[in-house]
């Protein structure tokens, strides 16, 4: 079995609103018990709808936020309750790009000291060694060394996100967080920086966390796809599998509702109905079932757990088929 990089285990982040005068406290369910594990060299992809906790699982993950409850192992150590000091050293071991390279980068530092500091932070080089190391990290990621003076605003959105790249490679990581990284790319340069990252992964052995809600993305990066919806993960399998054989609705919804090359091509699965219920006020069984076009009155009190019913396919639906059977069962109007 390959070694396990990266592993959360009943991940919990609940964000406490202001309470009125009236009414019990409320608190935004943002991720509500995810369970996984990422291998060496491997890319789990997480995929969902705009709000179902995507973006707050990177940044848990990476310890910029402390979790509720739960537990976070980084090659076999728990770094969960680790304070600032405690958790430096394992910094170096997980590092995050950010969605829009206009903002993840300082300004007011050059190219080349953007790359270089982590490098002399965490005390990896310094001086003439620490320019030649940042000036291969440059031509690693398809930039010029000369290019190293220059300042953020002077490159273009594909190059700034190679720099940032560059930065999060800088001090040999074990795992990457990818946050949406090409969503705020031109489509001409996607694919550029894709095929760069899953270059990189096979030079350097890296453990990817890919986050985006480009189904395409996710099927040209991912080795393994988790489907969230509304802080949970719903469905989890190996790529070819998920694409030719979701068992969860909400999975199947949302490949159904992907964009296709030919508009002739008949789509598969329904058109969701209503809108994604509130995190602040979730829905009691599963929270899928008020747009679940295949749900029965169980739905509503059984909260569904994720569940192997396959090798390796992980499913939270009371009606999922068995491994042999049917895609899905027939709907219940």
């Amino acid at each position: 079995m390959s070694e396990v990089t990266l592993e959360v285990r009943q991940l919990v982040k609940h964000f406490p609103l202001r309470r009125g005068f009236l009414g019990p406290p409320k608190h935004v369910r943002a991720v509500d018990g995810l369970s996984f594990s990422v291998a060496r060299g491997e890319t789990l992809g997480v995929v969902g709808e705009s709000g179902c906790g995507k973006s707050t699982l990177a940044k848990l993950v990476t310890k910029l936020l402390d979790p509720t409850a739960g537990r976070i192992l980084l090659g076999g150590t728990d770094v969960t309750g680790l304070a600032a000091a405690a958790m430096w050293p394992h910094r170096r071991r997980i590092q995050l790009v950010f969605q829009d390279p206009y903002s993840s980068l300082n300004p007011r530092l050059s190219a080349g000291s953007i790359v270089g500091e982590p490098i002399e932070n965490f005390g990896l080089a310094r001086g003439r060694e620490k320019e030649e190391r940042v000036a291969r990290l440059f031509e690693r990621v398809g930039l010029r060394p000369d290019a190293m003076r220059k300042y953020p605003h002077e490159f273009s959105g594909g190059q700034r996100q190679r720099l940032g790249i560059a930065k999060a490679l800088a001090v040999n990581p074990d795992v990457i967080v990818a946050d949406e990284p090409v969503s705020a790319l031109d489509v001409s340069v996607r694919a550029q920086v894709l095929n760069l990252l899953i270059d990189l992964q096979d030079e350097y052995g890296l453990t990817y966390l890919f986050i985006s809600h480009d189904l395409a993305v996710m099927r040209h990066v991912s080795h393994r796809i988790a489907v969230m919806y509304l802080g949970r993960i719903v469905e989890l399998a190996d790529k070819r599998t998920l694409f030719s054989r979701p068992l969860h609705p909400y999975t199947e919804a949302l490949l159904g509702a992907a964009p296709v090359p030919n508009p002739a091509r008949k789509r598969r699965g329904r058109v969701l109905q209503g809108e994604v219920a509130s995190p602040t006020n979730p829905p009691s069984g599963c929270h899928f079932h008020p747009r679940c076009p295949y749900a029965v009155p169980a739905c509503r009190m059984v909260d569904p757990p994720l569940v192997e019913v396959a090798p390796g396919h992980l499913v939270a639906c009371i009606r999922r088929p068995p491994s042999t059977g049917p895609v899905l069962a027939a709907p219940i109007d």
